[in-house]
């Protein structure tokens, strides 16, 4: 595949130009601007260069093919990859800048030290090179450090090289499965981590490279202040490994701390808390960022209201509309609605368990629609035929809803819709469900529906008086009605008409 042979030239030409800038030019300069010995010696310790080269791109090649292997094989082959794959395949690709690493700290620097050492030694031993046995230690300590420089531009590099692979991942996620996968906010590599190891580095490496190169000088100049030499340079490393690590703590803490800020608003949004904006408290660019963050919270919130408007709307419209078949019901499915809330507040509901029984309630007769008018608008009493009809209404009306998309987003008003005509003795329809088995809105709708189903007239009867109906539900407390719903009911709408009375009185 195209993106996949570009990432492998990608890759290769970072390698290249890592491994000439590590190698070459630190190493290889180093050795020349620092040991003073005879050209012949100098070319035998290039052919040893070259010759642990060679050990080293073999052994790196090899651990290259091993990284690469998983991820070949999946941008190669022609087989439909599952969702599980891409997924797998997508925090792979994000874990490899870090395998890299692994690679040239193992094979890259153990393949090129251990056969420039034996064979330093081996040619110091037959006086082919002449120099001091311990050079040798720190030409294996700078190149240690220059792999880790290495590992860390590569590191770096690499980062950059893999995108072009993560996002033809997520192309084919969003094409074959209309998803495309993500890491969902797991965090592979903290920004803590590779802020101070890098600036850490960043810091030392000069200081640690010129100490060597000015050690290795002084011994040809004068090696008994080089031996006072050390003491000094190595208090100067230290302090200079104090202030990096001191420096790279505060700018990790710099951008840390916005960071964190940002998460946790972020966090705060995903739970539905729109209600504060993230503090503006930075002069650098994350004060464009959180600006823009504030602003996107700004829409969002003006975006939901509007919705949260039209959904009410919307409910309302539906509830109006059914209402409009039948003159002597306008207003039924409103005053339910109303009724029913009110239960749920004085049971102690929160807002949003509220919202969602008020427009459940709003929709309890949505089923109606599918009644045919001849039997729905009929004067009289209805026969039991007529009746097992309007008995449907409850299951007819989950179905409508069940037909309006998002499935999900209808899934709250489902129960209260279709068991607001159960009975808490069980007797009721449809599926002759009792006591706390009935679902919650469905429990307190059906006291609301009853009290205005009593009080509103009808065609063939007028409406009975509040006090009559409030009876009739005290009496069906625990078997037609929940007791507790009930109760609650009726006690608020006797209080209500009691603090009434001395008002009229006094009007009177």
């Amino acid at each position: 595949m195209k993106v996949y042979r570009s990432f492998i030239l990608r890759l290769l030409r970072n390698y290249l130009i890592g491994s000439l800038g590590a190698v070459f030019v630190v190493g290889t300069v180093v050795m020349v601007s620092t040991l003073q010995i005879p050209n012949i010696q100098f070319v035998r310790l290039l052919a040893i260069v070259l010759i642990s080269l060679v050990f080293m791109l073999s052994a790196e090649w090899v651990a290259f093919r091993v990284q690469l292997m998983p991820i070949r094989r999946f941008f190669v082959t022609t087989e439909r990859h599952s969702k599980m794959q891409m997924d797998s395949m997508y925090e792979k690709i994000h874990r490899f800048p870090g395998r890299t690493i692994y690679r040239i700290m193992i094979p890259h620097l153990l393949g090129f030290s251990l056969p420039a050492a034996g064979l330093t030694l081996w040619m110091l031993s037959r006086g082919w090179v002449e120099f001091p046995t311990f050079y040798v230690s720190l030409a294996a300590a700078c190149a240690i450090l220059i792999a880790v420089m290495h590992a860390l531009i590569e590191y770096f590099l690499t980062v950059r090289a893999v995108r072009p692979l993560l996002l033809e991942i997520r192309r084919q996620g969003k094409q074959q499965f209309g998803i495309e996968p993500s890491l969902d906010g797991r965090v592979l590599v903290s920004i803590q981590r590779k802020f101070q190891l890098s600036t850490a580095l960043i810091g030392l490496f000069p200081l640690f490279l010129f100490f060597l190169a000015t050690f290795i000088r002084l011994q040809y100049m004068d090696p008994e202040f080089a031996k006072e030499y050390i003491v000094w340079a190595v208090l100067v490393v230290v302090l200079g490994a104090g202030f990096a690590l001191v420096g790279s703590w505060l700018l990790i803490r710099d951008v840390r701390d916005p960071v964190a800020d940002l998460t946790k608003e972020m966090n705060r949004i995903q739970e539905g808390d729109l209600g504060r904006r993230a503090p503006d408290l930075y002069a650098d660019e994350f004060s464009a960022l959180i600006s823009g963050f504030n602003m996107m919270i700004n829409r969002l919130e003006m975006r939901q209201e509007r919705n949260r408007q039209l959904l009410q709307s919307y409910f309302s419209t539906l509830a109006a509309a059914l209402d409009a078949r039948d003159k002597y019901t306008a207003g039924h499915s409103m005053r339910v609605a109303e009724y029913s809330l009110l239960i749920g507040k004085l049971s102690g509901m929160n807002e949003e368990q509220a919202d969602l029984l008020y427009k459940s309630a709003l929709l309890h007769d949505i089923g109606k629609i599918g009644i045919p008018d001849e039997v729905l608008l009929k004067d009289g009493k209805l026969s039991d035929e007529e009746f097992a009809i309007i008995k449907t209404h409850p299951v007819l009306g989950e179905n409508i809803l069940l037909q309006i998309e998002p499935v999900d987003a209808m899934a709250d008003f489902l129960p209260g819709v279709r068991s607001h005509h159960e009975r808490y003795d069980g007797r009721g329809y449809p599926d002759g469900k009792a006591g706390l088995d009935i679902p919650l809105f469905g429990r307190i709708i059906a006291v609301a529906d009853a009290f205005d189903a009593m009080t509103s007239d009808r065609p063939y009867r007028n409406g009975m008086s509040h006090e009559k109906a409030l009876m009739i539900l005290e009496e069906g407390k625990g078997s037609q009605w929940d007791p507790y719903f009930a109760g609650l009911f009726i006690d608020e709408w006797r209080r209500q008409q009691h603090l009434q009375k001395p008002s009229e009185q006094g009007i009177s």
